[in-house]
């Protein structure tokens, strides 16, 4: 009896949370990996941003976004508050540090869709913390096909897209795992064994340190 009882405190010692980033050229299965892993793991959770731009119908604040004024976001950039941030579409958005560092010391996961810039930042800020996922499509001609999508897009839209999406894969080194994304279902599988070995290091096992003491007492 004795024996179970520490095997089940072993399996609940503290850890460190991660920021996991999954990233990918557009149409390479970046988002639908995202939400089946969301889906399977309650353990990880998404990163909300803050963001300057004004609620869509339906969103709720600290749900989807944190939405803030632009005075708020500038004092956030000042006092650097943010992992990352940058513009969009006239907007800012960004990553703030403050919940996540508190969230992350508690054992709590992070996922991040974000691109190979936002990456470099992130890691930059807080390497101990990320893990970096790179999910690259099987070949050029599947991924054109992916992108081409809806008959009504012109030929000009989708070699844009292509144009993207060859820019994004050149930064295929930046990360520390790549996986080649050929069937959906053997992809997600590599990606839940990757978190899985991730969270078991042994610098994220914060509870290791005194659950050895005792072992040694």
């Amino acid at each position: 009896m004795g024996d179970t009882t520490s095997h089940n405190s072993a399996d609940q010692l503290h850890r460190r949370g991660l920021m996991f980033i999954l990233s990918s050229p557009s149409g390479a299965g970046k988002t639908t990996l995202s939400l089946m892993l969301l889906a399977a793991d309650s353990d990880i959770k998404l990163s909300v941003s803050a963001t300057t731009r004004p609620p869509r119908p339906g969103e709720v604040d600290a749900v989807h976004y944190h939405f803030v004024s632009d005075e708020r976001f500038d004092a956030m950039v000042e006092e650097d508050g943010f992992y990352e941030w940058a513009h969009v579409f006239g907007y800012r958005y960004g990553t703030p540090k403050g919940m996540i560092r508190a969230a992350l010391k508690e054992g709590q996961d992070f996922l991040f869709d974000i691109d190979w810039q936002g990456t470099q930042q992130l890691y930059q800020k807080d390497q101990q913390d990320v893990v970096r996922v790179f999910i690259l499509p099987p070949s050029i001609n599947e991924l054109h096909r992916r992108l081409a999508g809806r008959a009504t897009d012109s030929a000009e839209v989708i070699n844009a897209r292509m144009e993207r999406a060859r820019a994004e894969i050149s930064h295929w080194d930046g990360y520390d795992y790549v996986i080649i994304n050929d069937d959906v279902d053997v992809c997600f599988e590599k990606v839940r064994a990757i978190l899985e070995a991730e969270r078991m290091k042994r610098a994220r096992q914060t509870g290791l340190i005194p659950f050895v003491r005792g072992l040694m007492g």
